[in-house]
């Protein structure tokens, strides 16, 4: 990637953004203390350089507990019996693809993945398993652990402390 700096406006942008990515332009250039088109044009820049990866929903899964049922969240941790990069990117791939991964980390020390896996239930958490960890000869081991409660769920990257804005600028 190129150089690519962030000022303050482009900063409050971000924020505003993480905390609700469905504000108009509008309400999102009065949030970030800029004018409108100062603001469409800056997070257009963020969304070009790859900064804002994507825009998403986040579904309450308590709400579509009654219709879809309340599933299976886990933690696995998996660990591969050879390491090498080729053997990494390989499973990385391969899980990173599953519609049933939601998250993927490639960690060190202990195992060499943390994943986050939704089920239906457990025979869909079974076959989910059988699909990524048993039919995988160099899964050497996992283990997983299953929510009984979400706490927190966030995705939000703390912001740095920015100075107060003096006036409107671009």
């Amino acid at each position: 990637m190129e150089s690519f700096d962030i000022d303050d406006i482009d900063l409050r942008l971000l924020d505003a953004l993480q905390q609700d990515a469905s504000l108009s332009n509008l309400e999102l250039a009065e949030r970030a203390h800029t004018s409108p088109p100062t603001c469409l044009r800056r997070v257009k820049r963020l969304r070009d350089a790859g900064v804002i990866e994507r825009q998403i929903a986040i579904l309450s899964p308590d709400k579509l507990a009654p219709l879809l049922g309340h599933g299976l969240c886990a933690v696995a941790e998996i660990t591969l019996d050879r390491q090498g990069t080729e053997m990494l990117d390989a499973f990385e791939l391969r899980v990173a693809a599953d519609a049933a991964v939601q998250q993927c980390y490639r960690v060190s020390p202990g195992p060499d993945f943390v994943l986050v896996v939704h089920a239906r239930d457990m025979p869909d958490y079974l076959a989910l398993a059988q699909r990524l960890f048993t039919s995988d000869a160099n899964v050497r081991n996992v283990k997983a652990f299953f929510s009984v409660k979400r706490s927190k769920f966030g995705a939000q990257i703390p912001m740095p402390p920015r100075k107060a804005p003096s006036a409107r600028s671009g």
